[in-house]
């Protein structure tokens, strides 16, 4: 066996002048299950992340609500902690840049460049406020654009017209901080000399370290040919003050990646086994990657590398870059509710939904990721309570009640389980690439197999039989051996699932080597349910809280403060309608002429339905309830008649029929009374 594996992983740091929302959630999330699935195969994988702490915005911030930056930091990272471990997000140390390990380190790399000959210093121009005494950012200079005469727009870009321009190109310029007209000032700063590095930065951004596209967007900046790069601010500014440069302060972008030096070395310091050198220094064997947005590759593929070179230290062993997120296939919007914070979030539904549903979507590429709110409910539903779950539970009660929760020494399915193991290593090969879409893919696709084994065999008929109760100890033995063989696949993803999983099997914390065996004449402990379906009125009320506490908190800059836990209302069992709007559902009577199945369809059954003077095609998820459809034929059922028909992957549904039930086995087609005929409507 191969030596477990030296990795130091990090994310992109949060700035403390805000609260997380599901955007920022992607990438935290995808990162934790990374360094889950490390974790969990034995390697030392370590996870380290910090507040961006520092800038002009959290100067300001503080100075609005009268409290100090520090005491603003302080409570943001009490927010952001509590959110992060509440999405189960779980860092072996979360820091901030306004530390000392940082100020340390930042002082540090400074100097060595310095003497190296990397910073270079000269005379810039710029806006002054004059009432608040300080420079100002082209964030916090607003006037009327040059090129379309828009009123109100900011020093960098028009939202109207799209042009981008230097500050001093708006027309009647005034300060967004006091409202003051604004003077240009000339300042001395502080410049790293990134054209020093162009040639060792055209060599490792093609070694691999990035994605394809990362690095052919990395590659027309270094064609046009780098610019030295600004790294200081002036006084008034929280940050920490440039060695022998009174009154000059490092810019925020150059201490914050520090800070995962600073993260690490914070935890080296009170960690004696860990060894900062050996995870950053030149000559360091250990892996080192960096989970960030598309927004910050400038930052972290050009500067952060070429600073490391320049002071010493190792470079990355990759950078792995997300999307944007959208929500229902648009950006995030306030006016919709779908800027959701984290917490607004953490308030209605369970952190291991958005989980498993941005394991489903992530690739390895830098493609945007929808979340799509309808689409968000059906997944979680089918594949997790639908799948996953319902294996146990179909399982478990027939082992409790039949052999007293011991688990026979028998194997039903032999060909089955050696598929689940075969599988293994093509998910660890996904798990291990972030290709997390394709492992669920592979994991489900095992979901599939079992549920259909498990329906095929059908305990729950043999149970009622004669003689059958020891093949029915043997099939769900076996269901539960599949069940425990998924949960450990899925583990990275979702570890609270896992833990009360890992409870019902009555067995130590699962690894994944623990997927080569499996359990026999093994004692389990009373099955729980393990997860409850989405309730679509909760993500309704989530979307509504959304409209609400988003509009009430937002402060000058832009940002969304930060807002406590909200008491939840009791859901109610469904949301009010109209009379009129019930009057208008047609509900017929329906013959059953004729229910199949739908090949390649999971949970589908085709049903030509007779309702009187014609005849529908509907498709309808009760094939878990019904593996032999024809047992249908010639039945009556009820079903709408005039809902709109939907285009399916598998053809055109002309209606619903309706059914009850909690899922799984147990749907139940409702039927009319006798009497009642094809076509007849339902009063």
């Amino acid at each position: 066996m191969s030596e477990p594996r030296k990795i130091l992983v990090t994310s992109a740091l949060p700035y403390a002048n805000g609260s997380i929302h599901l955007g920022h959630m992607l990438e935290y999330i995808q990162t934790d299950m990374w360094v889950r699935f490390q974790k969990h195969r034995g390697n030392q994988c370590i996870y380290v992340c910090a507040d961006d702490a520092h800038g002009s915005a959290i100067m300001l911030r503080a100075e609005k609500e009268g409290i100090t930056p520090e005491q603003l930091i302080a409570n943001v990272q009490a927010e952001h902690s509590a959110d992060f471990a509440e999405f189960l997000v779980d860092f072996d140390n979360f820091h901030s840049t306004h530390a000392e390990e940082n100020r340390e380190l930042s002082s540090q790399i400074y100097l060595k460049l310095r003497d190296a000959g990397h910073i270079a210093t000269r005379s810039i121009t710029q806006y002054f406020d004059p009432e608040k005494k300080m420079f100002l950012a082209d964030r916090f200079i607003k006037g009327t654009c040059p090129k379309c005469g828009t009123e109100d727009q900011y020093g960098d870009n028009c939202e109207k017209c799209g042009a981008t321009y230097a500050p001093t190109d708006l027309k009647d310029p005034k300060s967004a901080i006091s409202g003051a007209t604004p003077v240009l000032k000339d300042s001395q700063h502080f410049f790293f000399k990134l054209p020093d590095f162009q040639q060792m930065l055209q060599t490792w951004t093609r070694s691999g370290t990035l994605q394809d596209a990362v690095a052919n967007k990395i590659a027309e900046w270094l064609d046009a040919g780098l610019q030295q790069w600004d790294i200081s601010r002036d006084a008034p500014y929280f940050g920490f003050e440039i060695p022998d440069e009174p009154g000059k302060y490092f810019y925020v972008w150059l201490d914050a990646p520090i800070g995962y030096m600073a993260s690490f070395k914070n935890l080296c310091n009170r960690t004696p086994e860990l060894d900062f050198d050996a995870f950053w220094g030149k000559d360091s064997t250990a892996e080192l990657y960096h989970f960030i947005g598309k927004d910050i590759v400038n930052f972290h593929a050009l500067f952060w590398p070429a600073m490391l070179e320049g002071a010493g230290y190792r470079k990355p062993t990759g950078i792995n870059v997300h999307g944007y997120l959208t929500v229902n296939g648009q950006k995030m919007s306030k006016s919709r509710g779908t800027f959701i914070k984290a917490r607004t979030y953490l308030d209605h539904l369970s952190p291991e939904y958005l989980r498993y549903y941005y394991a489903a979507k992530l690739g390895r590429g830098v493609d945007d990721l929808d979340l799509n709110l309808e689409d968000f409910v059906q997944k979680v539903n089918s594949d997790l309570v639908g799948k996953v779950v319902n294996i146990a539970s179909r399982c478990a009660g027939f082992i409790n009640k039949g052999n007293a929760g011991v688990m026979v020494d028998t194997n039903a399915a032999p060909e089955l389980t050696e598929a689940f193991l075969a599988a293994a290593p093509g998910i660890a090969d996904a798990y291990e690439a972030r290709d997390f879409a394709r492992a669920m893919r592979e994991i489900m696709g095992l979901a599939d197999r079992a549920n259909a084994w498990i329906a095929d065999k059908a305990p729950w008929s043999l149970n009622k039989q004669e003689g059958k109760q020891d093949e029915v100890q043997a099939i769900c033995a076996t269901g539960v051996n599949l069940f425990r063989q998924l949960v450990i696949f899925l583990k990275p993803v979702l570890p609270l699932l896992a833990t009360d999983a890992e409870a019902f099997l009555n067995v130590a914390p699962l690894t994944w080597n623990d997927h080569a065996t499996l359990l026999s004449n093994h004692q389990l402990n009373e099955f729980k349910p393990l997860m409850t379906r989405i309730d679509p009125v909760k993500v309704q009320a989530m979307t509504d809280a959304s409209k609400e506490d988003l509009t009430a908190s937002q402060t000058d800059t832009g940002e969304a403060a930060p807002v406590g836990n909200g008491e939840l209302a009791k859901d109610p069992l469904s949301p009010e309608i109209e009379f009129d709007t019930f009057a208008a559902v047609d509900l017929r009577v329906a013959l059953i002429v004729k229910a199949e199945h739908v090949e390649g369809a999971d949970k589908l059954l085709r049903l030509t339905l007779d309702i009187g003077d014609e005849q529908r095609n509907v498709f309808s998820g009760i094939k878990s309830a019904y593996p032999d459809p024809s047992k249908l034929n010639g039945r009556l059922t009820m079903m709408i008649a005039n809902l709109k028909p939907r285009k399916m992957k598998f053809g055109i549904s002309e209606g619903m029929v309706m059914a009850a039930g909690p899922g799984g086995e147990e749907i139940y087609l409702l039927s009319p009374d006798s009497g009642a005929k094809p076509g007849q409507r339902i009063k």
